[in-house]
């Protein structure tokens, strides 16, 4: 069994794309993947799965949801590997003392030409960013919510992403770690 890290892009945000935490933990299950676990509501899931394959799983959660509530979402999937590793690489050690100025955006793939100097046109002066294949870090000390870069950022990459705050990406790895106890 390979322990998987699904996160959604897009659910339960602003009233939008509703599903709700406990049906997708029941959809998943009735899927055949063991042991699901949800992490706060915005699609944030841990599970076990005999299928090593993960554009098949991938594209399977995917297209359950839309089937059953209507709407099609992005669904990123990690290994647990990956996932601590991109935990492992952080860039700014020092921002986690205050984990909602830390995010972390997962990358569906590799960009190929992504736009450094526009990422860096859209920063503000106290923000700073690291470009990994699979990982955009980035520390706003003023937020998210301020930030033009993390607004831009997908499209100045030019790949489907997803970001998680440093809190937030903690808990879901304390939930893959209980998998392995």
């Amino acid at each position: 069994m390979t322990t998987w890290i699904a996160l959604l892009r897009g659910i339960n945000v602003g009233g939008k794309n509703i599903l709700p935490m406990q049906d997708l933990v029941l959809l998943l299950l009735k899927l055949g993947f063991e042991g699901v676990k949800t992490c706060i509501q915005s699609g944030n899931i841990v599970f076990r799965s005999s299928n090593k394959k993960r554009n098949e799983i991938a594209q399977l959660i995917a297209t359950t949801i839309e089937s059953n509530y209507e709407f099609r979402i992005p669904v990123l999937l990690l290994s647990v590997v990956e996932f601590q590793q991109a935990i492992n690489e952080n860039p700014f050690p020092a921002a986690t003392d205050n984990p909602k100025t830390l995010h972390l955006f997962f990358l569906a793939e590799p960009p190929d030409t992504p736009d450094l100097l526009k990422l860096n046109d859209l920063k503000l002066a106290d923000e700073e960013f690291v470009l990994t294949p699979r990982v955009f870090y980035l520390h706003a000390p003023q937020g998210i919510g301020r930030s033009k870069l993390a607004q831009r950022a997908e499209k100045c990459l030019g790949v489907p992403s997803t970001g998680r705050n440093w809190r937030t990406v903690c808990k879901i790895a304390e939930m893959a770690r209980s998998f392995h106890r």
